[in-house]
């Protein structure tokens, strides 16, 4: 065994590049200061825990330190990794009082170059860049064996540190020269080296799709401390290089093995020859291209990505993310008087009035706050809204402005979409032949809005699959040995046409649209969109399509700007106001007012029940959210009163049984007067359902 040893150290071939890249990367670490110090001695000596074994380095000081370093990085990344990796372990075991047997690791950020999905080809292998897409599918962590020690099942010889070339590799031949085994070896466990190894599949956004194409989507690799960092719906930057591996997956399929056939059986087998690695049984192994990603980040950390909108994130910790002037500004809107107005002026610019729904939209954005009873019973906190209404009114505008503004919704049309779809479906893993979870709809805006168009073309089967995550906010699945319950706290944002196209206001609202009784409880606010002849609202809307296509820019003062609405709608969200005696007392009051003018009435074709109250609760904390409170005050209950009941109270009523003793809040929406904005513009008037 000596003796192999020996030999194999005379085989090794030296990789001059390498090791002068190993070198100079080690004087980087060990020299390059920040503030007088350096800079990544913390990072190194965070090592010696036993759950962390990746050095991370900011791509932008090795340019600064050497620029042939970083061109060489770039480009030879994969061929010079291990030694990357040799100069951290020498690093951290120099100065981090780290440990000898374990692996560790390099990850670079803020890699300049950031490409596509679709621009990945040849030339990219073995290169470091950035890639960015959305997560579509996370597959479970599997070990993965990295290095393989391996003993000789003829002469016992130990053969250590045989790289696995992404698939099960044994040695070539035994290292002892005296045997010459190459088949039969066995894999010693204990004395191997096994990672963490997570494949998810990630696919272009549809912002970047070119005209008629479908969108291209690639398996990421990701290993050691970068598994179970990302989730299904996210965007993220990925830092890594494009490798070719093997598609064992193909080999395993049946039918591999070729059959032999019939002619072959008889004496001329020997004349007739071997054509082909098929005539053998053996099926030619096939390569694709996947990405080993050695860093991942949220593409937008502050406002979208892991760290948005969860539960342990607190306004302390947001406001220590932001700049001094981000945080001014955000103050300064918190303090601003007028702001309910100002959000929906600077969200909807080029929808023309409709204020009623905009206000409902808003308050969509910021939602309610979650619960948790005593026995363990969730309650909601996200607000549903359904808009319904004539042809070109802006519906589908309304909805693509939400989906376009928010850092983390799914617009999706009822038509297009079925309920596995929506929800989630279970599809064979092609390596490993388990079935795994796909992410739907919903499950893809976890933390965000869902926005379903044409929600009353939805067939009524796809539709039941929606009621349990409308309410309960999980989705739960048992489908081919699959058993699960997943998050969906998502709100929902709906639009849908009355039956036969246009609103018949002589009938109530649920002779007008084609939805179930259950599923209409479930929407917090419903909005009615009437198409009127009103001659100064149908000048302004025209005025105000006109200029649009005229490319004239918008008269009306946009008091902040989009980053700034979403980066203070992301800070509220984190409050968790408390409802004080006046505010609950005024709610109770309300919601019985509701109850007795629900039966008074002849036509109960509306029930008022428990889940308006519920309604009422959450636009009334989505309002102090607003403000940011830490209470909801009588003046947020009052509001959230008059939301729900311009949206869906007297909905009911023709227009020639107005009462005019309700008072102005119990006045139907259809017939306001022409300053209160019951029209709207579409952009470019393509609002056309």
């Amino acid at each position: 065994m000596d003796v192999a040893d020996v030999q194999v150290g005379q085989l090794r071939v030296k990789d001059e590049v390498g090791i002068r890249c190993q070198k100079l990367f080690q004087d980087f670490l060990e020299e390059y200061k920040e503030d007088g110090k350096i800079k990544y001695l913390d990072g190194a000596r965070d090592l010696k825990n036993p759950e962390r074994s990746t050095l991370e380095v900011n791509f932008d000081d090795v340019e600064k330190y050497n620029q042939n370093l970083a061109t060489t990085i770039i480009e030879e990344y994969y061929r010079i990794y291990p030694f990357l990796n040799q100069a951290v372990c020498n690093f951290a075991r120099d100065h981090g009082d780290a440990k000898n047997d374990k692996e560790y690791y390099i990850s670079f950020v803020e890699v300049p170059t950031r490409h596509k999905v679709r621009e990945l080809t040849t030339v990219k292998i073995g290169t470091l860049i950035r890639i960015t897409g959305q997560v579509v599918r996370t597959h479970p962590v599997h070990p993965e064996l990295v290095s393989g020690t391996f003993v000789c099942l003829d002469c016992q010889t130990v053969i250590k540190d045989v790289e696995q070339q992404f698939k099960y590799t044994n040695p070539t031949i035994c290292r002892n020269p005296v045997c010459n085994n190459r088949r039969r070896f066995m894999l010693d466990v204990d004395k191997s080296l096994f990672v963490d190894f997570q494949k998810v599949r990630i696919q272009e956004t549809q912002a970047e799709l070119p005209r008629g194409c479908i969108p291209r989507s690639v398996e990421v690799i990701l290993r050691a401390e970068t598994v179970e960092t990302i989730q299904a719906g996210d965007r993220y930057d990925f830092t890594g290089t494009l490798i070719v591996v093997p598609d064992v997956g193909v080999l395993s399929l049946p039918g591999a093995k070729a059959e032999i056939g019939s002619r072959h059986k008889g004496g001329d087998y020997i004349a007739e020859g071997v054509r082909g690695l098929k005539a053998l049984g053996v099926r030619e192994l096939n390569y694709r291209m996947a990405f080993l990603a050695c860093s991942v980040q949220p593409t937008n950390p502050r406002f979208g990505g892991a760290d948005m909108l969860m539960e342990e994130v607190t306004a302390e910790m947001m406001k220590e993310q932001m700049t001094d002037a981000e945080w001014n500004k955000v103050y300064e809107m918190s303090r601003d008087r007028n702001l309910y107005q100002n959000l929906v002026t600077c969200l909807f610019p080029s929808i023309h009035g409709n204020n009623e729904v905009k206000r409902g939209v808003v308050l969509l954005l910021f939602g309610g706050v979650p619960k948790t009873t005593m026995e363990g019973t969730t309650l909601r906190g996200d607000i549903n809204c359904c808009i319904v209404g004539d042809p070109s009114t802006a519906k589908s505008q309304l909805l693509k402005q939400v989906a376009d503004f928010s850092p983390r919704a799914v617009y999706t049309s009822g038509k297009g979409s079925s309920a596995a779809g929506l929800t989630a479906a279970v599809v064979k893993d092609e390596d490993s032949f388990d079935f795994v979870i796909e992410a739907g709809a919903l499950m893809l805006a976890d933390n965000g809005v869902c926005c379903i168009d044409e929600f009353d073309k939805m067939d009524p089967r796809d539709q039941v699959a929606i009621h349990e995550a409308m309410e309960q906010q999980t989705i739960s699945i048992a489908k081919a040995g699959v058993r699960a319950t997943l998050n969906a706290r998502t709100s929902i944002l709906a639009a849908a046409n009355p039956i036969g196209g246009r609103y018949d206001r002589a009938k109530s609202l649920q002779q007008n649209i084609a939805l179930t009784a259950p599923i209409m409880s479930r929407f917090d606010l419903f909005f009615i969109l009437v198409d009127e002849c009103n001659e100064v609202t149908d000048y302004a809307i025209a005025r105000k399509i006109v200029d649009l296509h005229s490319n004239i820019d918008d008269t009306t003062e946009r008091t902040y700007t989009r980053e700034e609405v979403l980066r203070y709608i992301t800070f509220a969200r984190q409050f968790k106001p408390i409802i004080n005696e006046e505010a609950a007392d005024l709610l109770v009051e309300n919601y019985t007012h509701l109850r007795q003018r629900d039966t008074g009435t002849g036509k109960t074709t509306w029930r008022i029940t428990v889940r308006q109250l519920e309604s009422m609760i959450r636009l009334s904390e989505a309002m102090a959210k607003m403000e940011c409170s830490d209470e909801v005050l009588i003046k947020h209950v009052t509001e959230a009163y008059r939301l729900l009941n311009k949206s869906i109270i007297r909905v009911e009523q023709p227009d020639i049984h107005l009462e005019e003793d309700e008072g102005a809040l119990d006045e139907p929406m259809e017939v306001g007067t022409p300053a209160s904005g019951n029209k709207e513009a579409s952009q470019g008037g393509g609002a056309f359902l």
